[in-house]
């Protein structure tokens, strides 16, 4: 049986999780989604599409989407929508996860690599974040779990930016970008937002396609990264994190919300040394993996015709050989980290070694 696509839905309290997913289980898209609900919140789906005297957890609606209220085990609940499809009680094509406001995305997208039942009947899609455009700015100062759920996503989704002016919407994204390169940034308002932004995004899929913000790449090369000698204030600049003020977003480089999680890209057009590289990554997942919640790479490797991708969460990282290096294209590497209070240096200086 094809493995059903998961896409993991989070965002911090209030910013519209609920209001999309009710949207998700009544619209006519001619999907079939299983949505499984983490029943830790006040913030239920609508009571009057779900009934109220039925003693099934799970409750189809009108659509043909499917209702899953979990107040245990993730992993139990996909294995009971499984079997209830393989035994074809139940159809759906799509599952969505939603996280509580509180949660950490990372245990739940390690589940799809760690769990070898769940991993026989699903794939993880992508992590999908909501942010709320009103209050993410202080939510991110404030919560580091608002920061991890921007960093592990594949793709943002900003509601209520019809409650904020367009100065404050310019300078949320441009955090965003610091956070998380890799995501692109959509806009849901009330919930409504093409179900094509949510599902099917192949946050996960192992290709030789490395996206990152072109604003990122230009900020980055305009201050210097690749020379090291401007490192040094980034290490410590998430002292400021408890005083910086909002008024401070424009004054790009010294007083901007240094937050602790945030991404850094390293660049050459050289080639790596397979061995030293295998050894090099392996530790720095090691030690560093519980801090790294996603970094992905397309690499150039020393005598090899093809690309080699490599991506992962945490401790868990996939390779895979990509597509050929095409006749007359510029050979190169380019990688991509998103962590919290990464030694930038450490991974530049080390990968820069890897380089035959």
């Amino acid at each position: 049986m094809k493995l059903v696509p998961a896409t993991i839905l989070t965002g911090f309290l209030g910013a519209g999780k609920t209001t999309l997913l009710n949207r998700i289980l009544r619209e006519p898209h001619g999907h079939r989604i299983a949505v499984i609900e983490n029943e830790f919140g006040q913030e239920n789906i609508d009571n009057e599409i779900l009934v109220q005297d039925s003693n099934e957890q799970i409750v189809e609606m009108s659509n043909g989407c499917v209702c899953c209220t979990v107040r245990g085990d993730l992993i139990v609940a996909l294995g009971t929508l499984a079997q209830k499809r393989a035994a074809g009680e139940l159809d759906f094509d799509h599952v969505v996860i939603e996280t509580t406001g509180l949660a950490n995305p990372g245990p739940v997208a390690q589940t799809f690599f760690m769990d070898d039942e769940v991993a026989a009947h699903y794939l993880l899609d992508a992590v999908v974040t909501v942010v709320d455009a009103r209050h993410a700015m202080q939510q991110l100062d404030e919560h580091e779990e608002a920061q991890r759920q921007v960093g592990f996503a594949d793709k943002l989704l900003l509601s209520k930016t019809d409650l904020v002016d367009a100065a404050r919407v310019d300078a949320l994204t441009a955090r965003l970008r610091r956070i998380n390169p890799r995501a692109a940034i959509g806009r849901t308002d009330f919930g409504q937002v093409p179900i094509g932004e949510v599902l099917d995004l192949r946050g996960f899929n192992l290709n030789d396609k490395l996206e990152l913000d072109p604003d990122f790449l230009a900020a980055e090369d305009a201050h210097g990264h690749h020379a090291h000698e401007g490192e040094h204030e980034h290490d410590h600049g998430h002292a400021c994190d408890a005083h910086c003020g909002h008024d401070h977003v424009h004054d790009h480089h010294h007083a901007r919300h240094a937050d602790d999680i945030a991404a850094f890209v390293f660049r050459s057009d050289r080639p790596f040394d397979t061995a030293r590289l295998d050894e090099f990554l392996g530790g720095l997942v090691q030690v560093f993996g519980p801090r790294m919640l996603r970094y992905k790479g397309v690499l150039w490797m020393d005598g090899a015709d093809r690309k080699v991708v490599f991506q992962g969460v945490h401790q868990m990282m996939g390779t895979d050989i990509g597509a050929k290096w095409a006749e007359g294209e510029q050979r190169g590497s380019k990688m991509v980290f998103i962590g919290k209070n990464l030694p930038e240096e450490t991974f530049m200086k080390g990968l820069e070694q890897c380089l035959v």
